[in-house]
């Protein structure tokens, strides 16, 4: 592993930990945030595509930490490209992707076989709140919390649209795997709305990893081990990001709060893990949206 993919993965791991360690989960500082008094959204690129998995994490914790109001993000030579410029003293932020080349390579009896190499690179963003000169469109703040019962029917419609098979009944929200159906409290029984659509958005994510679906196994053997966490880890991602694209207030429950000492075992012994999740994570918002789509199509 190269000593710039060791540092990347590193650097954002040694964050999220130092996070956990101190009871806080990075990916719902912006909604704890003063800063962010408009709709948490995720960070967008300069052409208003939003980032994803891993990224949306690194961008949110730089907002909070740097107090960005704005969620724009773009490089030094994009904001150049708009006859704009990074204020002097100012320091970027890191995004990374990840790629793959694939080399030939000879085999112990002269044959040639290809295998894939995969790498992740990092580079600099800055965000426009670091920028000068650029269009006013922007600069734009955030916009104000939209009226709940927008948000909540927007968010009603999206869990209709996935089709899933949702039964209400007693006081414990769960994915029944066996049984391929979510168990949720009535409405009523959520301290809000909006704790209710945010669970509701955690226990989706968990619908995701399905055979039928998605097919996420994570070597589960027994409740709380390591592969427990690694799929709570993902859903608990997965519920942050699709509350960012609805418009929603995630929900910190405190039935995970256990899962912390769990999480950080894992984050230390594995330097991959919190991008896995963050991946896999992507991969079932994703694929929740995508069934939008299908419906609408239909």
């Amino acid at each position: 592993m190269s000593n710039e993919k060791q540092d990347v993965y590193t650097r954002i791991t040694d964050k999220i930990i130092s996070d956990l360690e101190q009871g806080v989960r990075t990916w719902m500082k912006p909604w704890n945030a003063g800063n962010t008094a408009g709709r948490i959204m995720r960070p967008l690129r300069s052409n208003g595509i939003p980032y994803s998995g891993i990224n949306i994490l690194m961008l949110w914790a730089e907002s909070v930490t740097k107090g960005f109001a704005t969620p724009i993000w773009m490089t030094y030579r994009q904001a150049t490209e708009l006859n704009a410029h990074v204020r002097k003293g100012e320091k970027g932020s890191l995004v990374v992707y990840a790629n793959a080349i694939t080399r030939t390579e000879e085999g112990a009896q002269g044959e040639e076989t290809e295998r894939e190499i995969h790498f992740m690179k990092g580079y600099t963003v800055f965000n426009v709140e670091q920028i000068e000169g650029l269009p006013e469109i922007y600069y734009a703040k955030p916009e104000v919390k939209t009226a709940p019962v927008e948000r909540i029917s927007h968010a009603e419609a999206f869990f209709a649209g996935t089709k899933a098979e949702i039964r209400y009944r007693g006081d414990r929200a769960y994915y029944a795997a066996e049984g391929d159906y979510i168990q949720m409290p009535v409405i009523e029984a959520f301290r809000d709305a909006e704790s209710f659509y945010a669970t509701l958005a955690h226990e989706s994510a968990h619908w995701t990893k399905h055979p039928s679906r998605l097919d996420r196994e994570f070597g589960r053997k027994q409740w709380g081990d390591e592969g427990y966490a690694r799929e709570e880890l993902v859903a608990e991602l997965a519920s942050a990001f699709l509350c960012a694209d609805l418009g929603i207030a995630p929900e910190v429950r405190e039935d995970h709060a256990s899962y912390i000492a769990t999480w950080l075992t894992v984050l230390k012994n594995d330097k991959r893990a919190i991008f896995s999740a963050a991946s896999h994570a992507q991969k079932a918002v994703d694929y929740l949206h995508g069934l939008q789509a299908r419906e609408m199509a239909g």
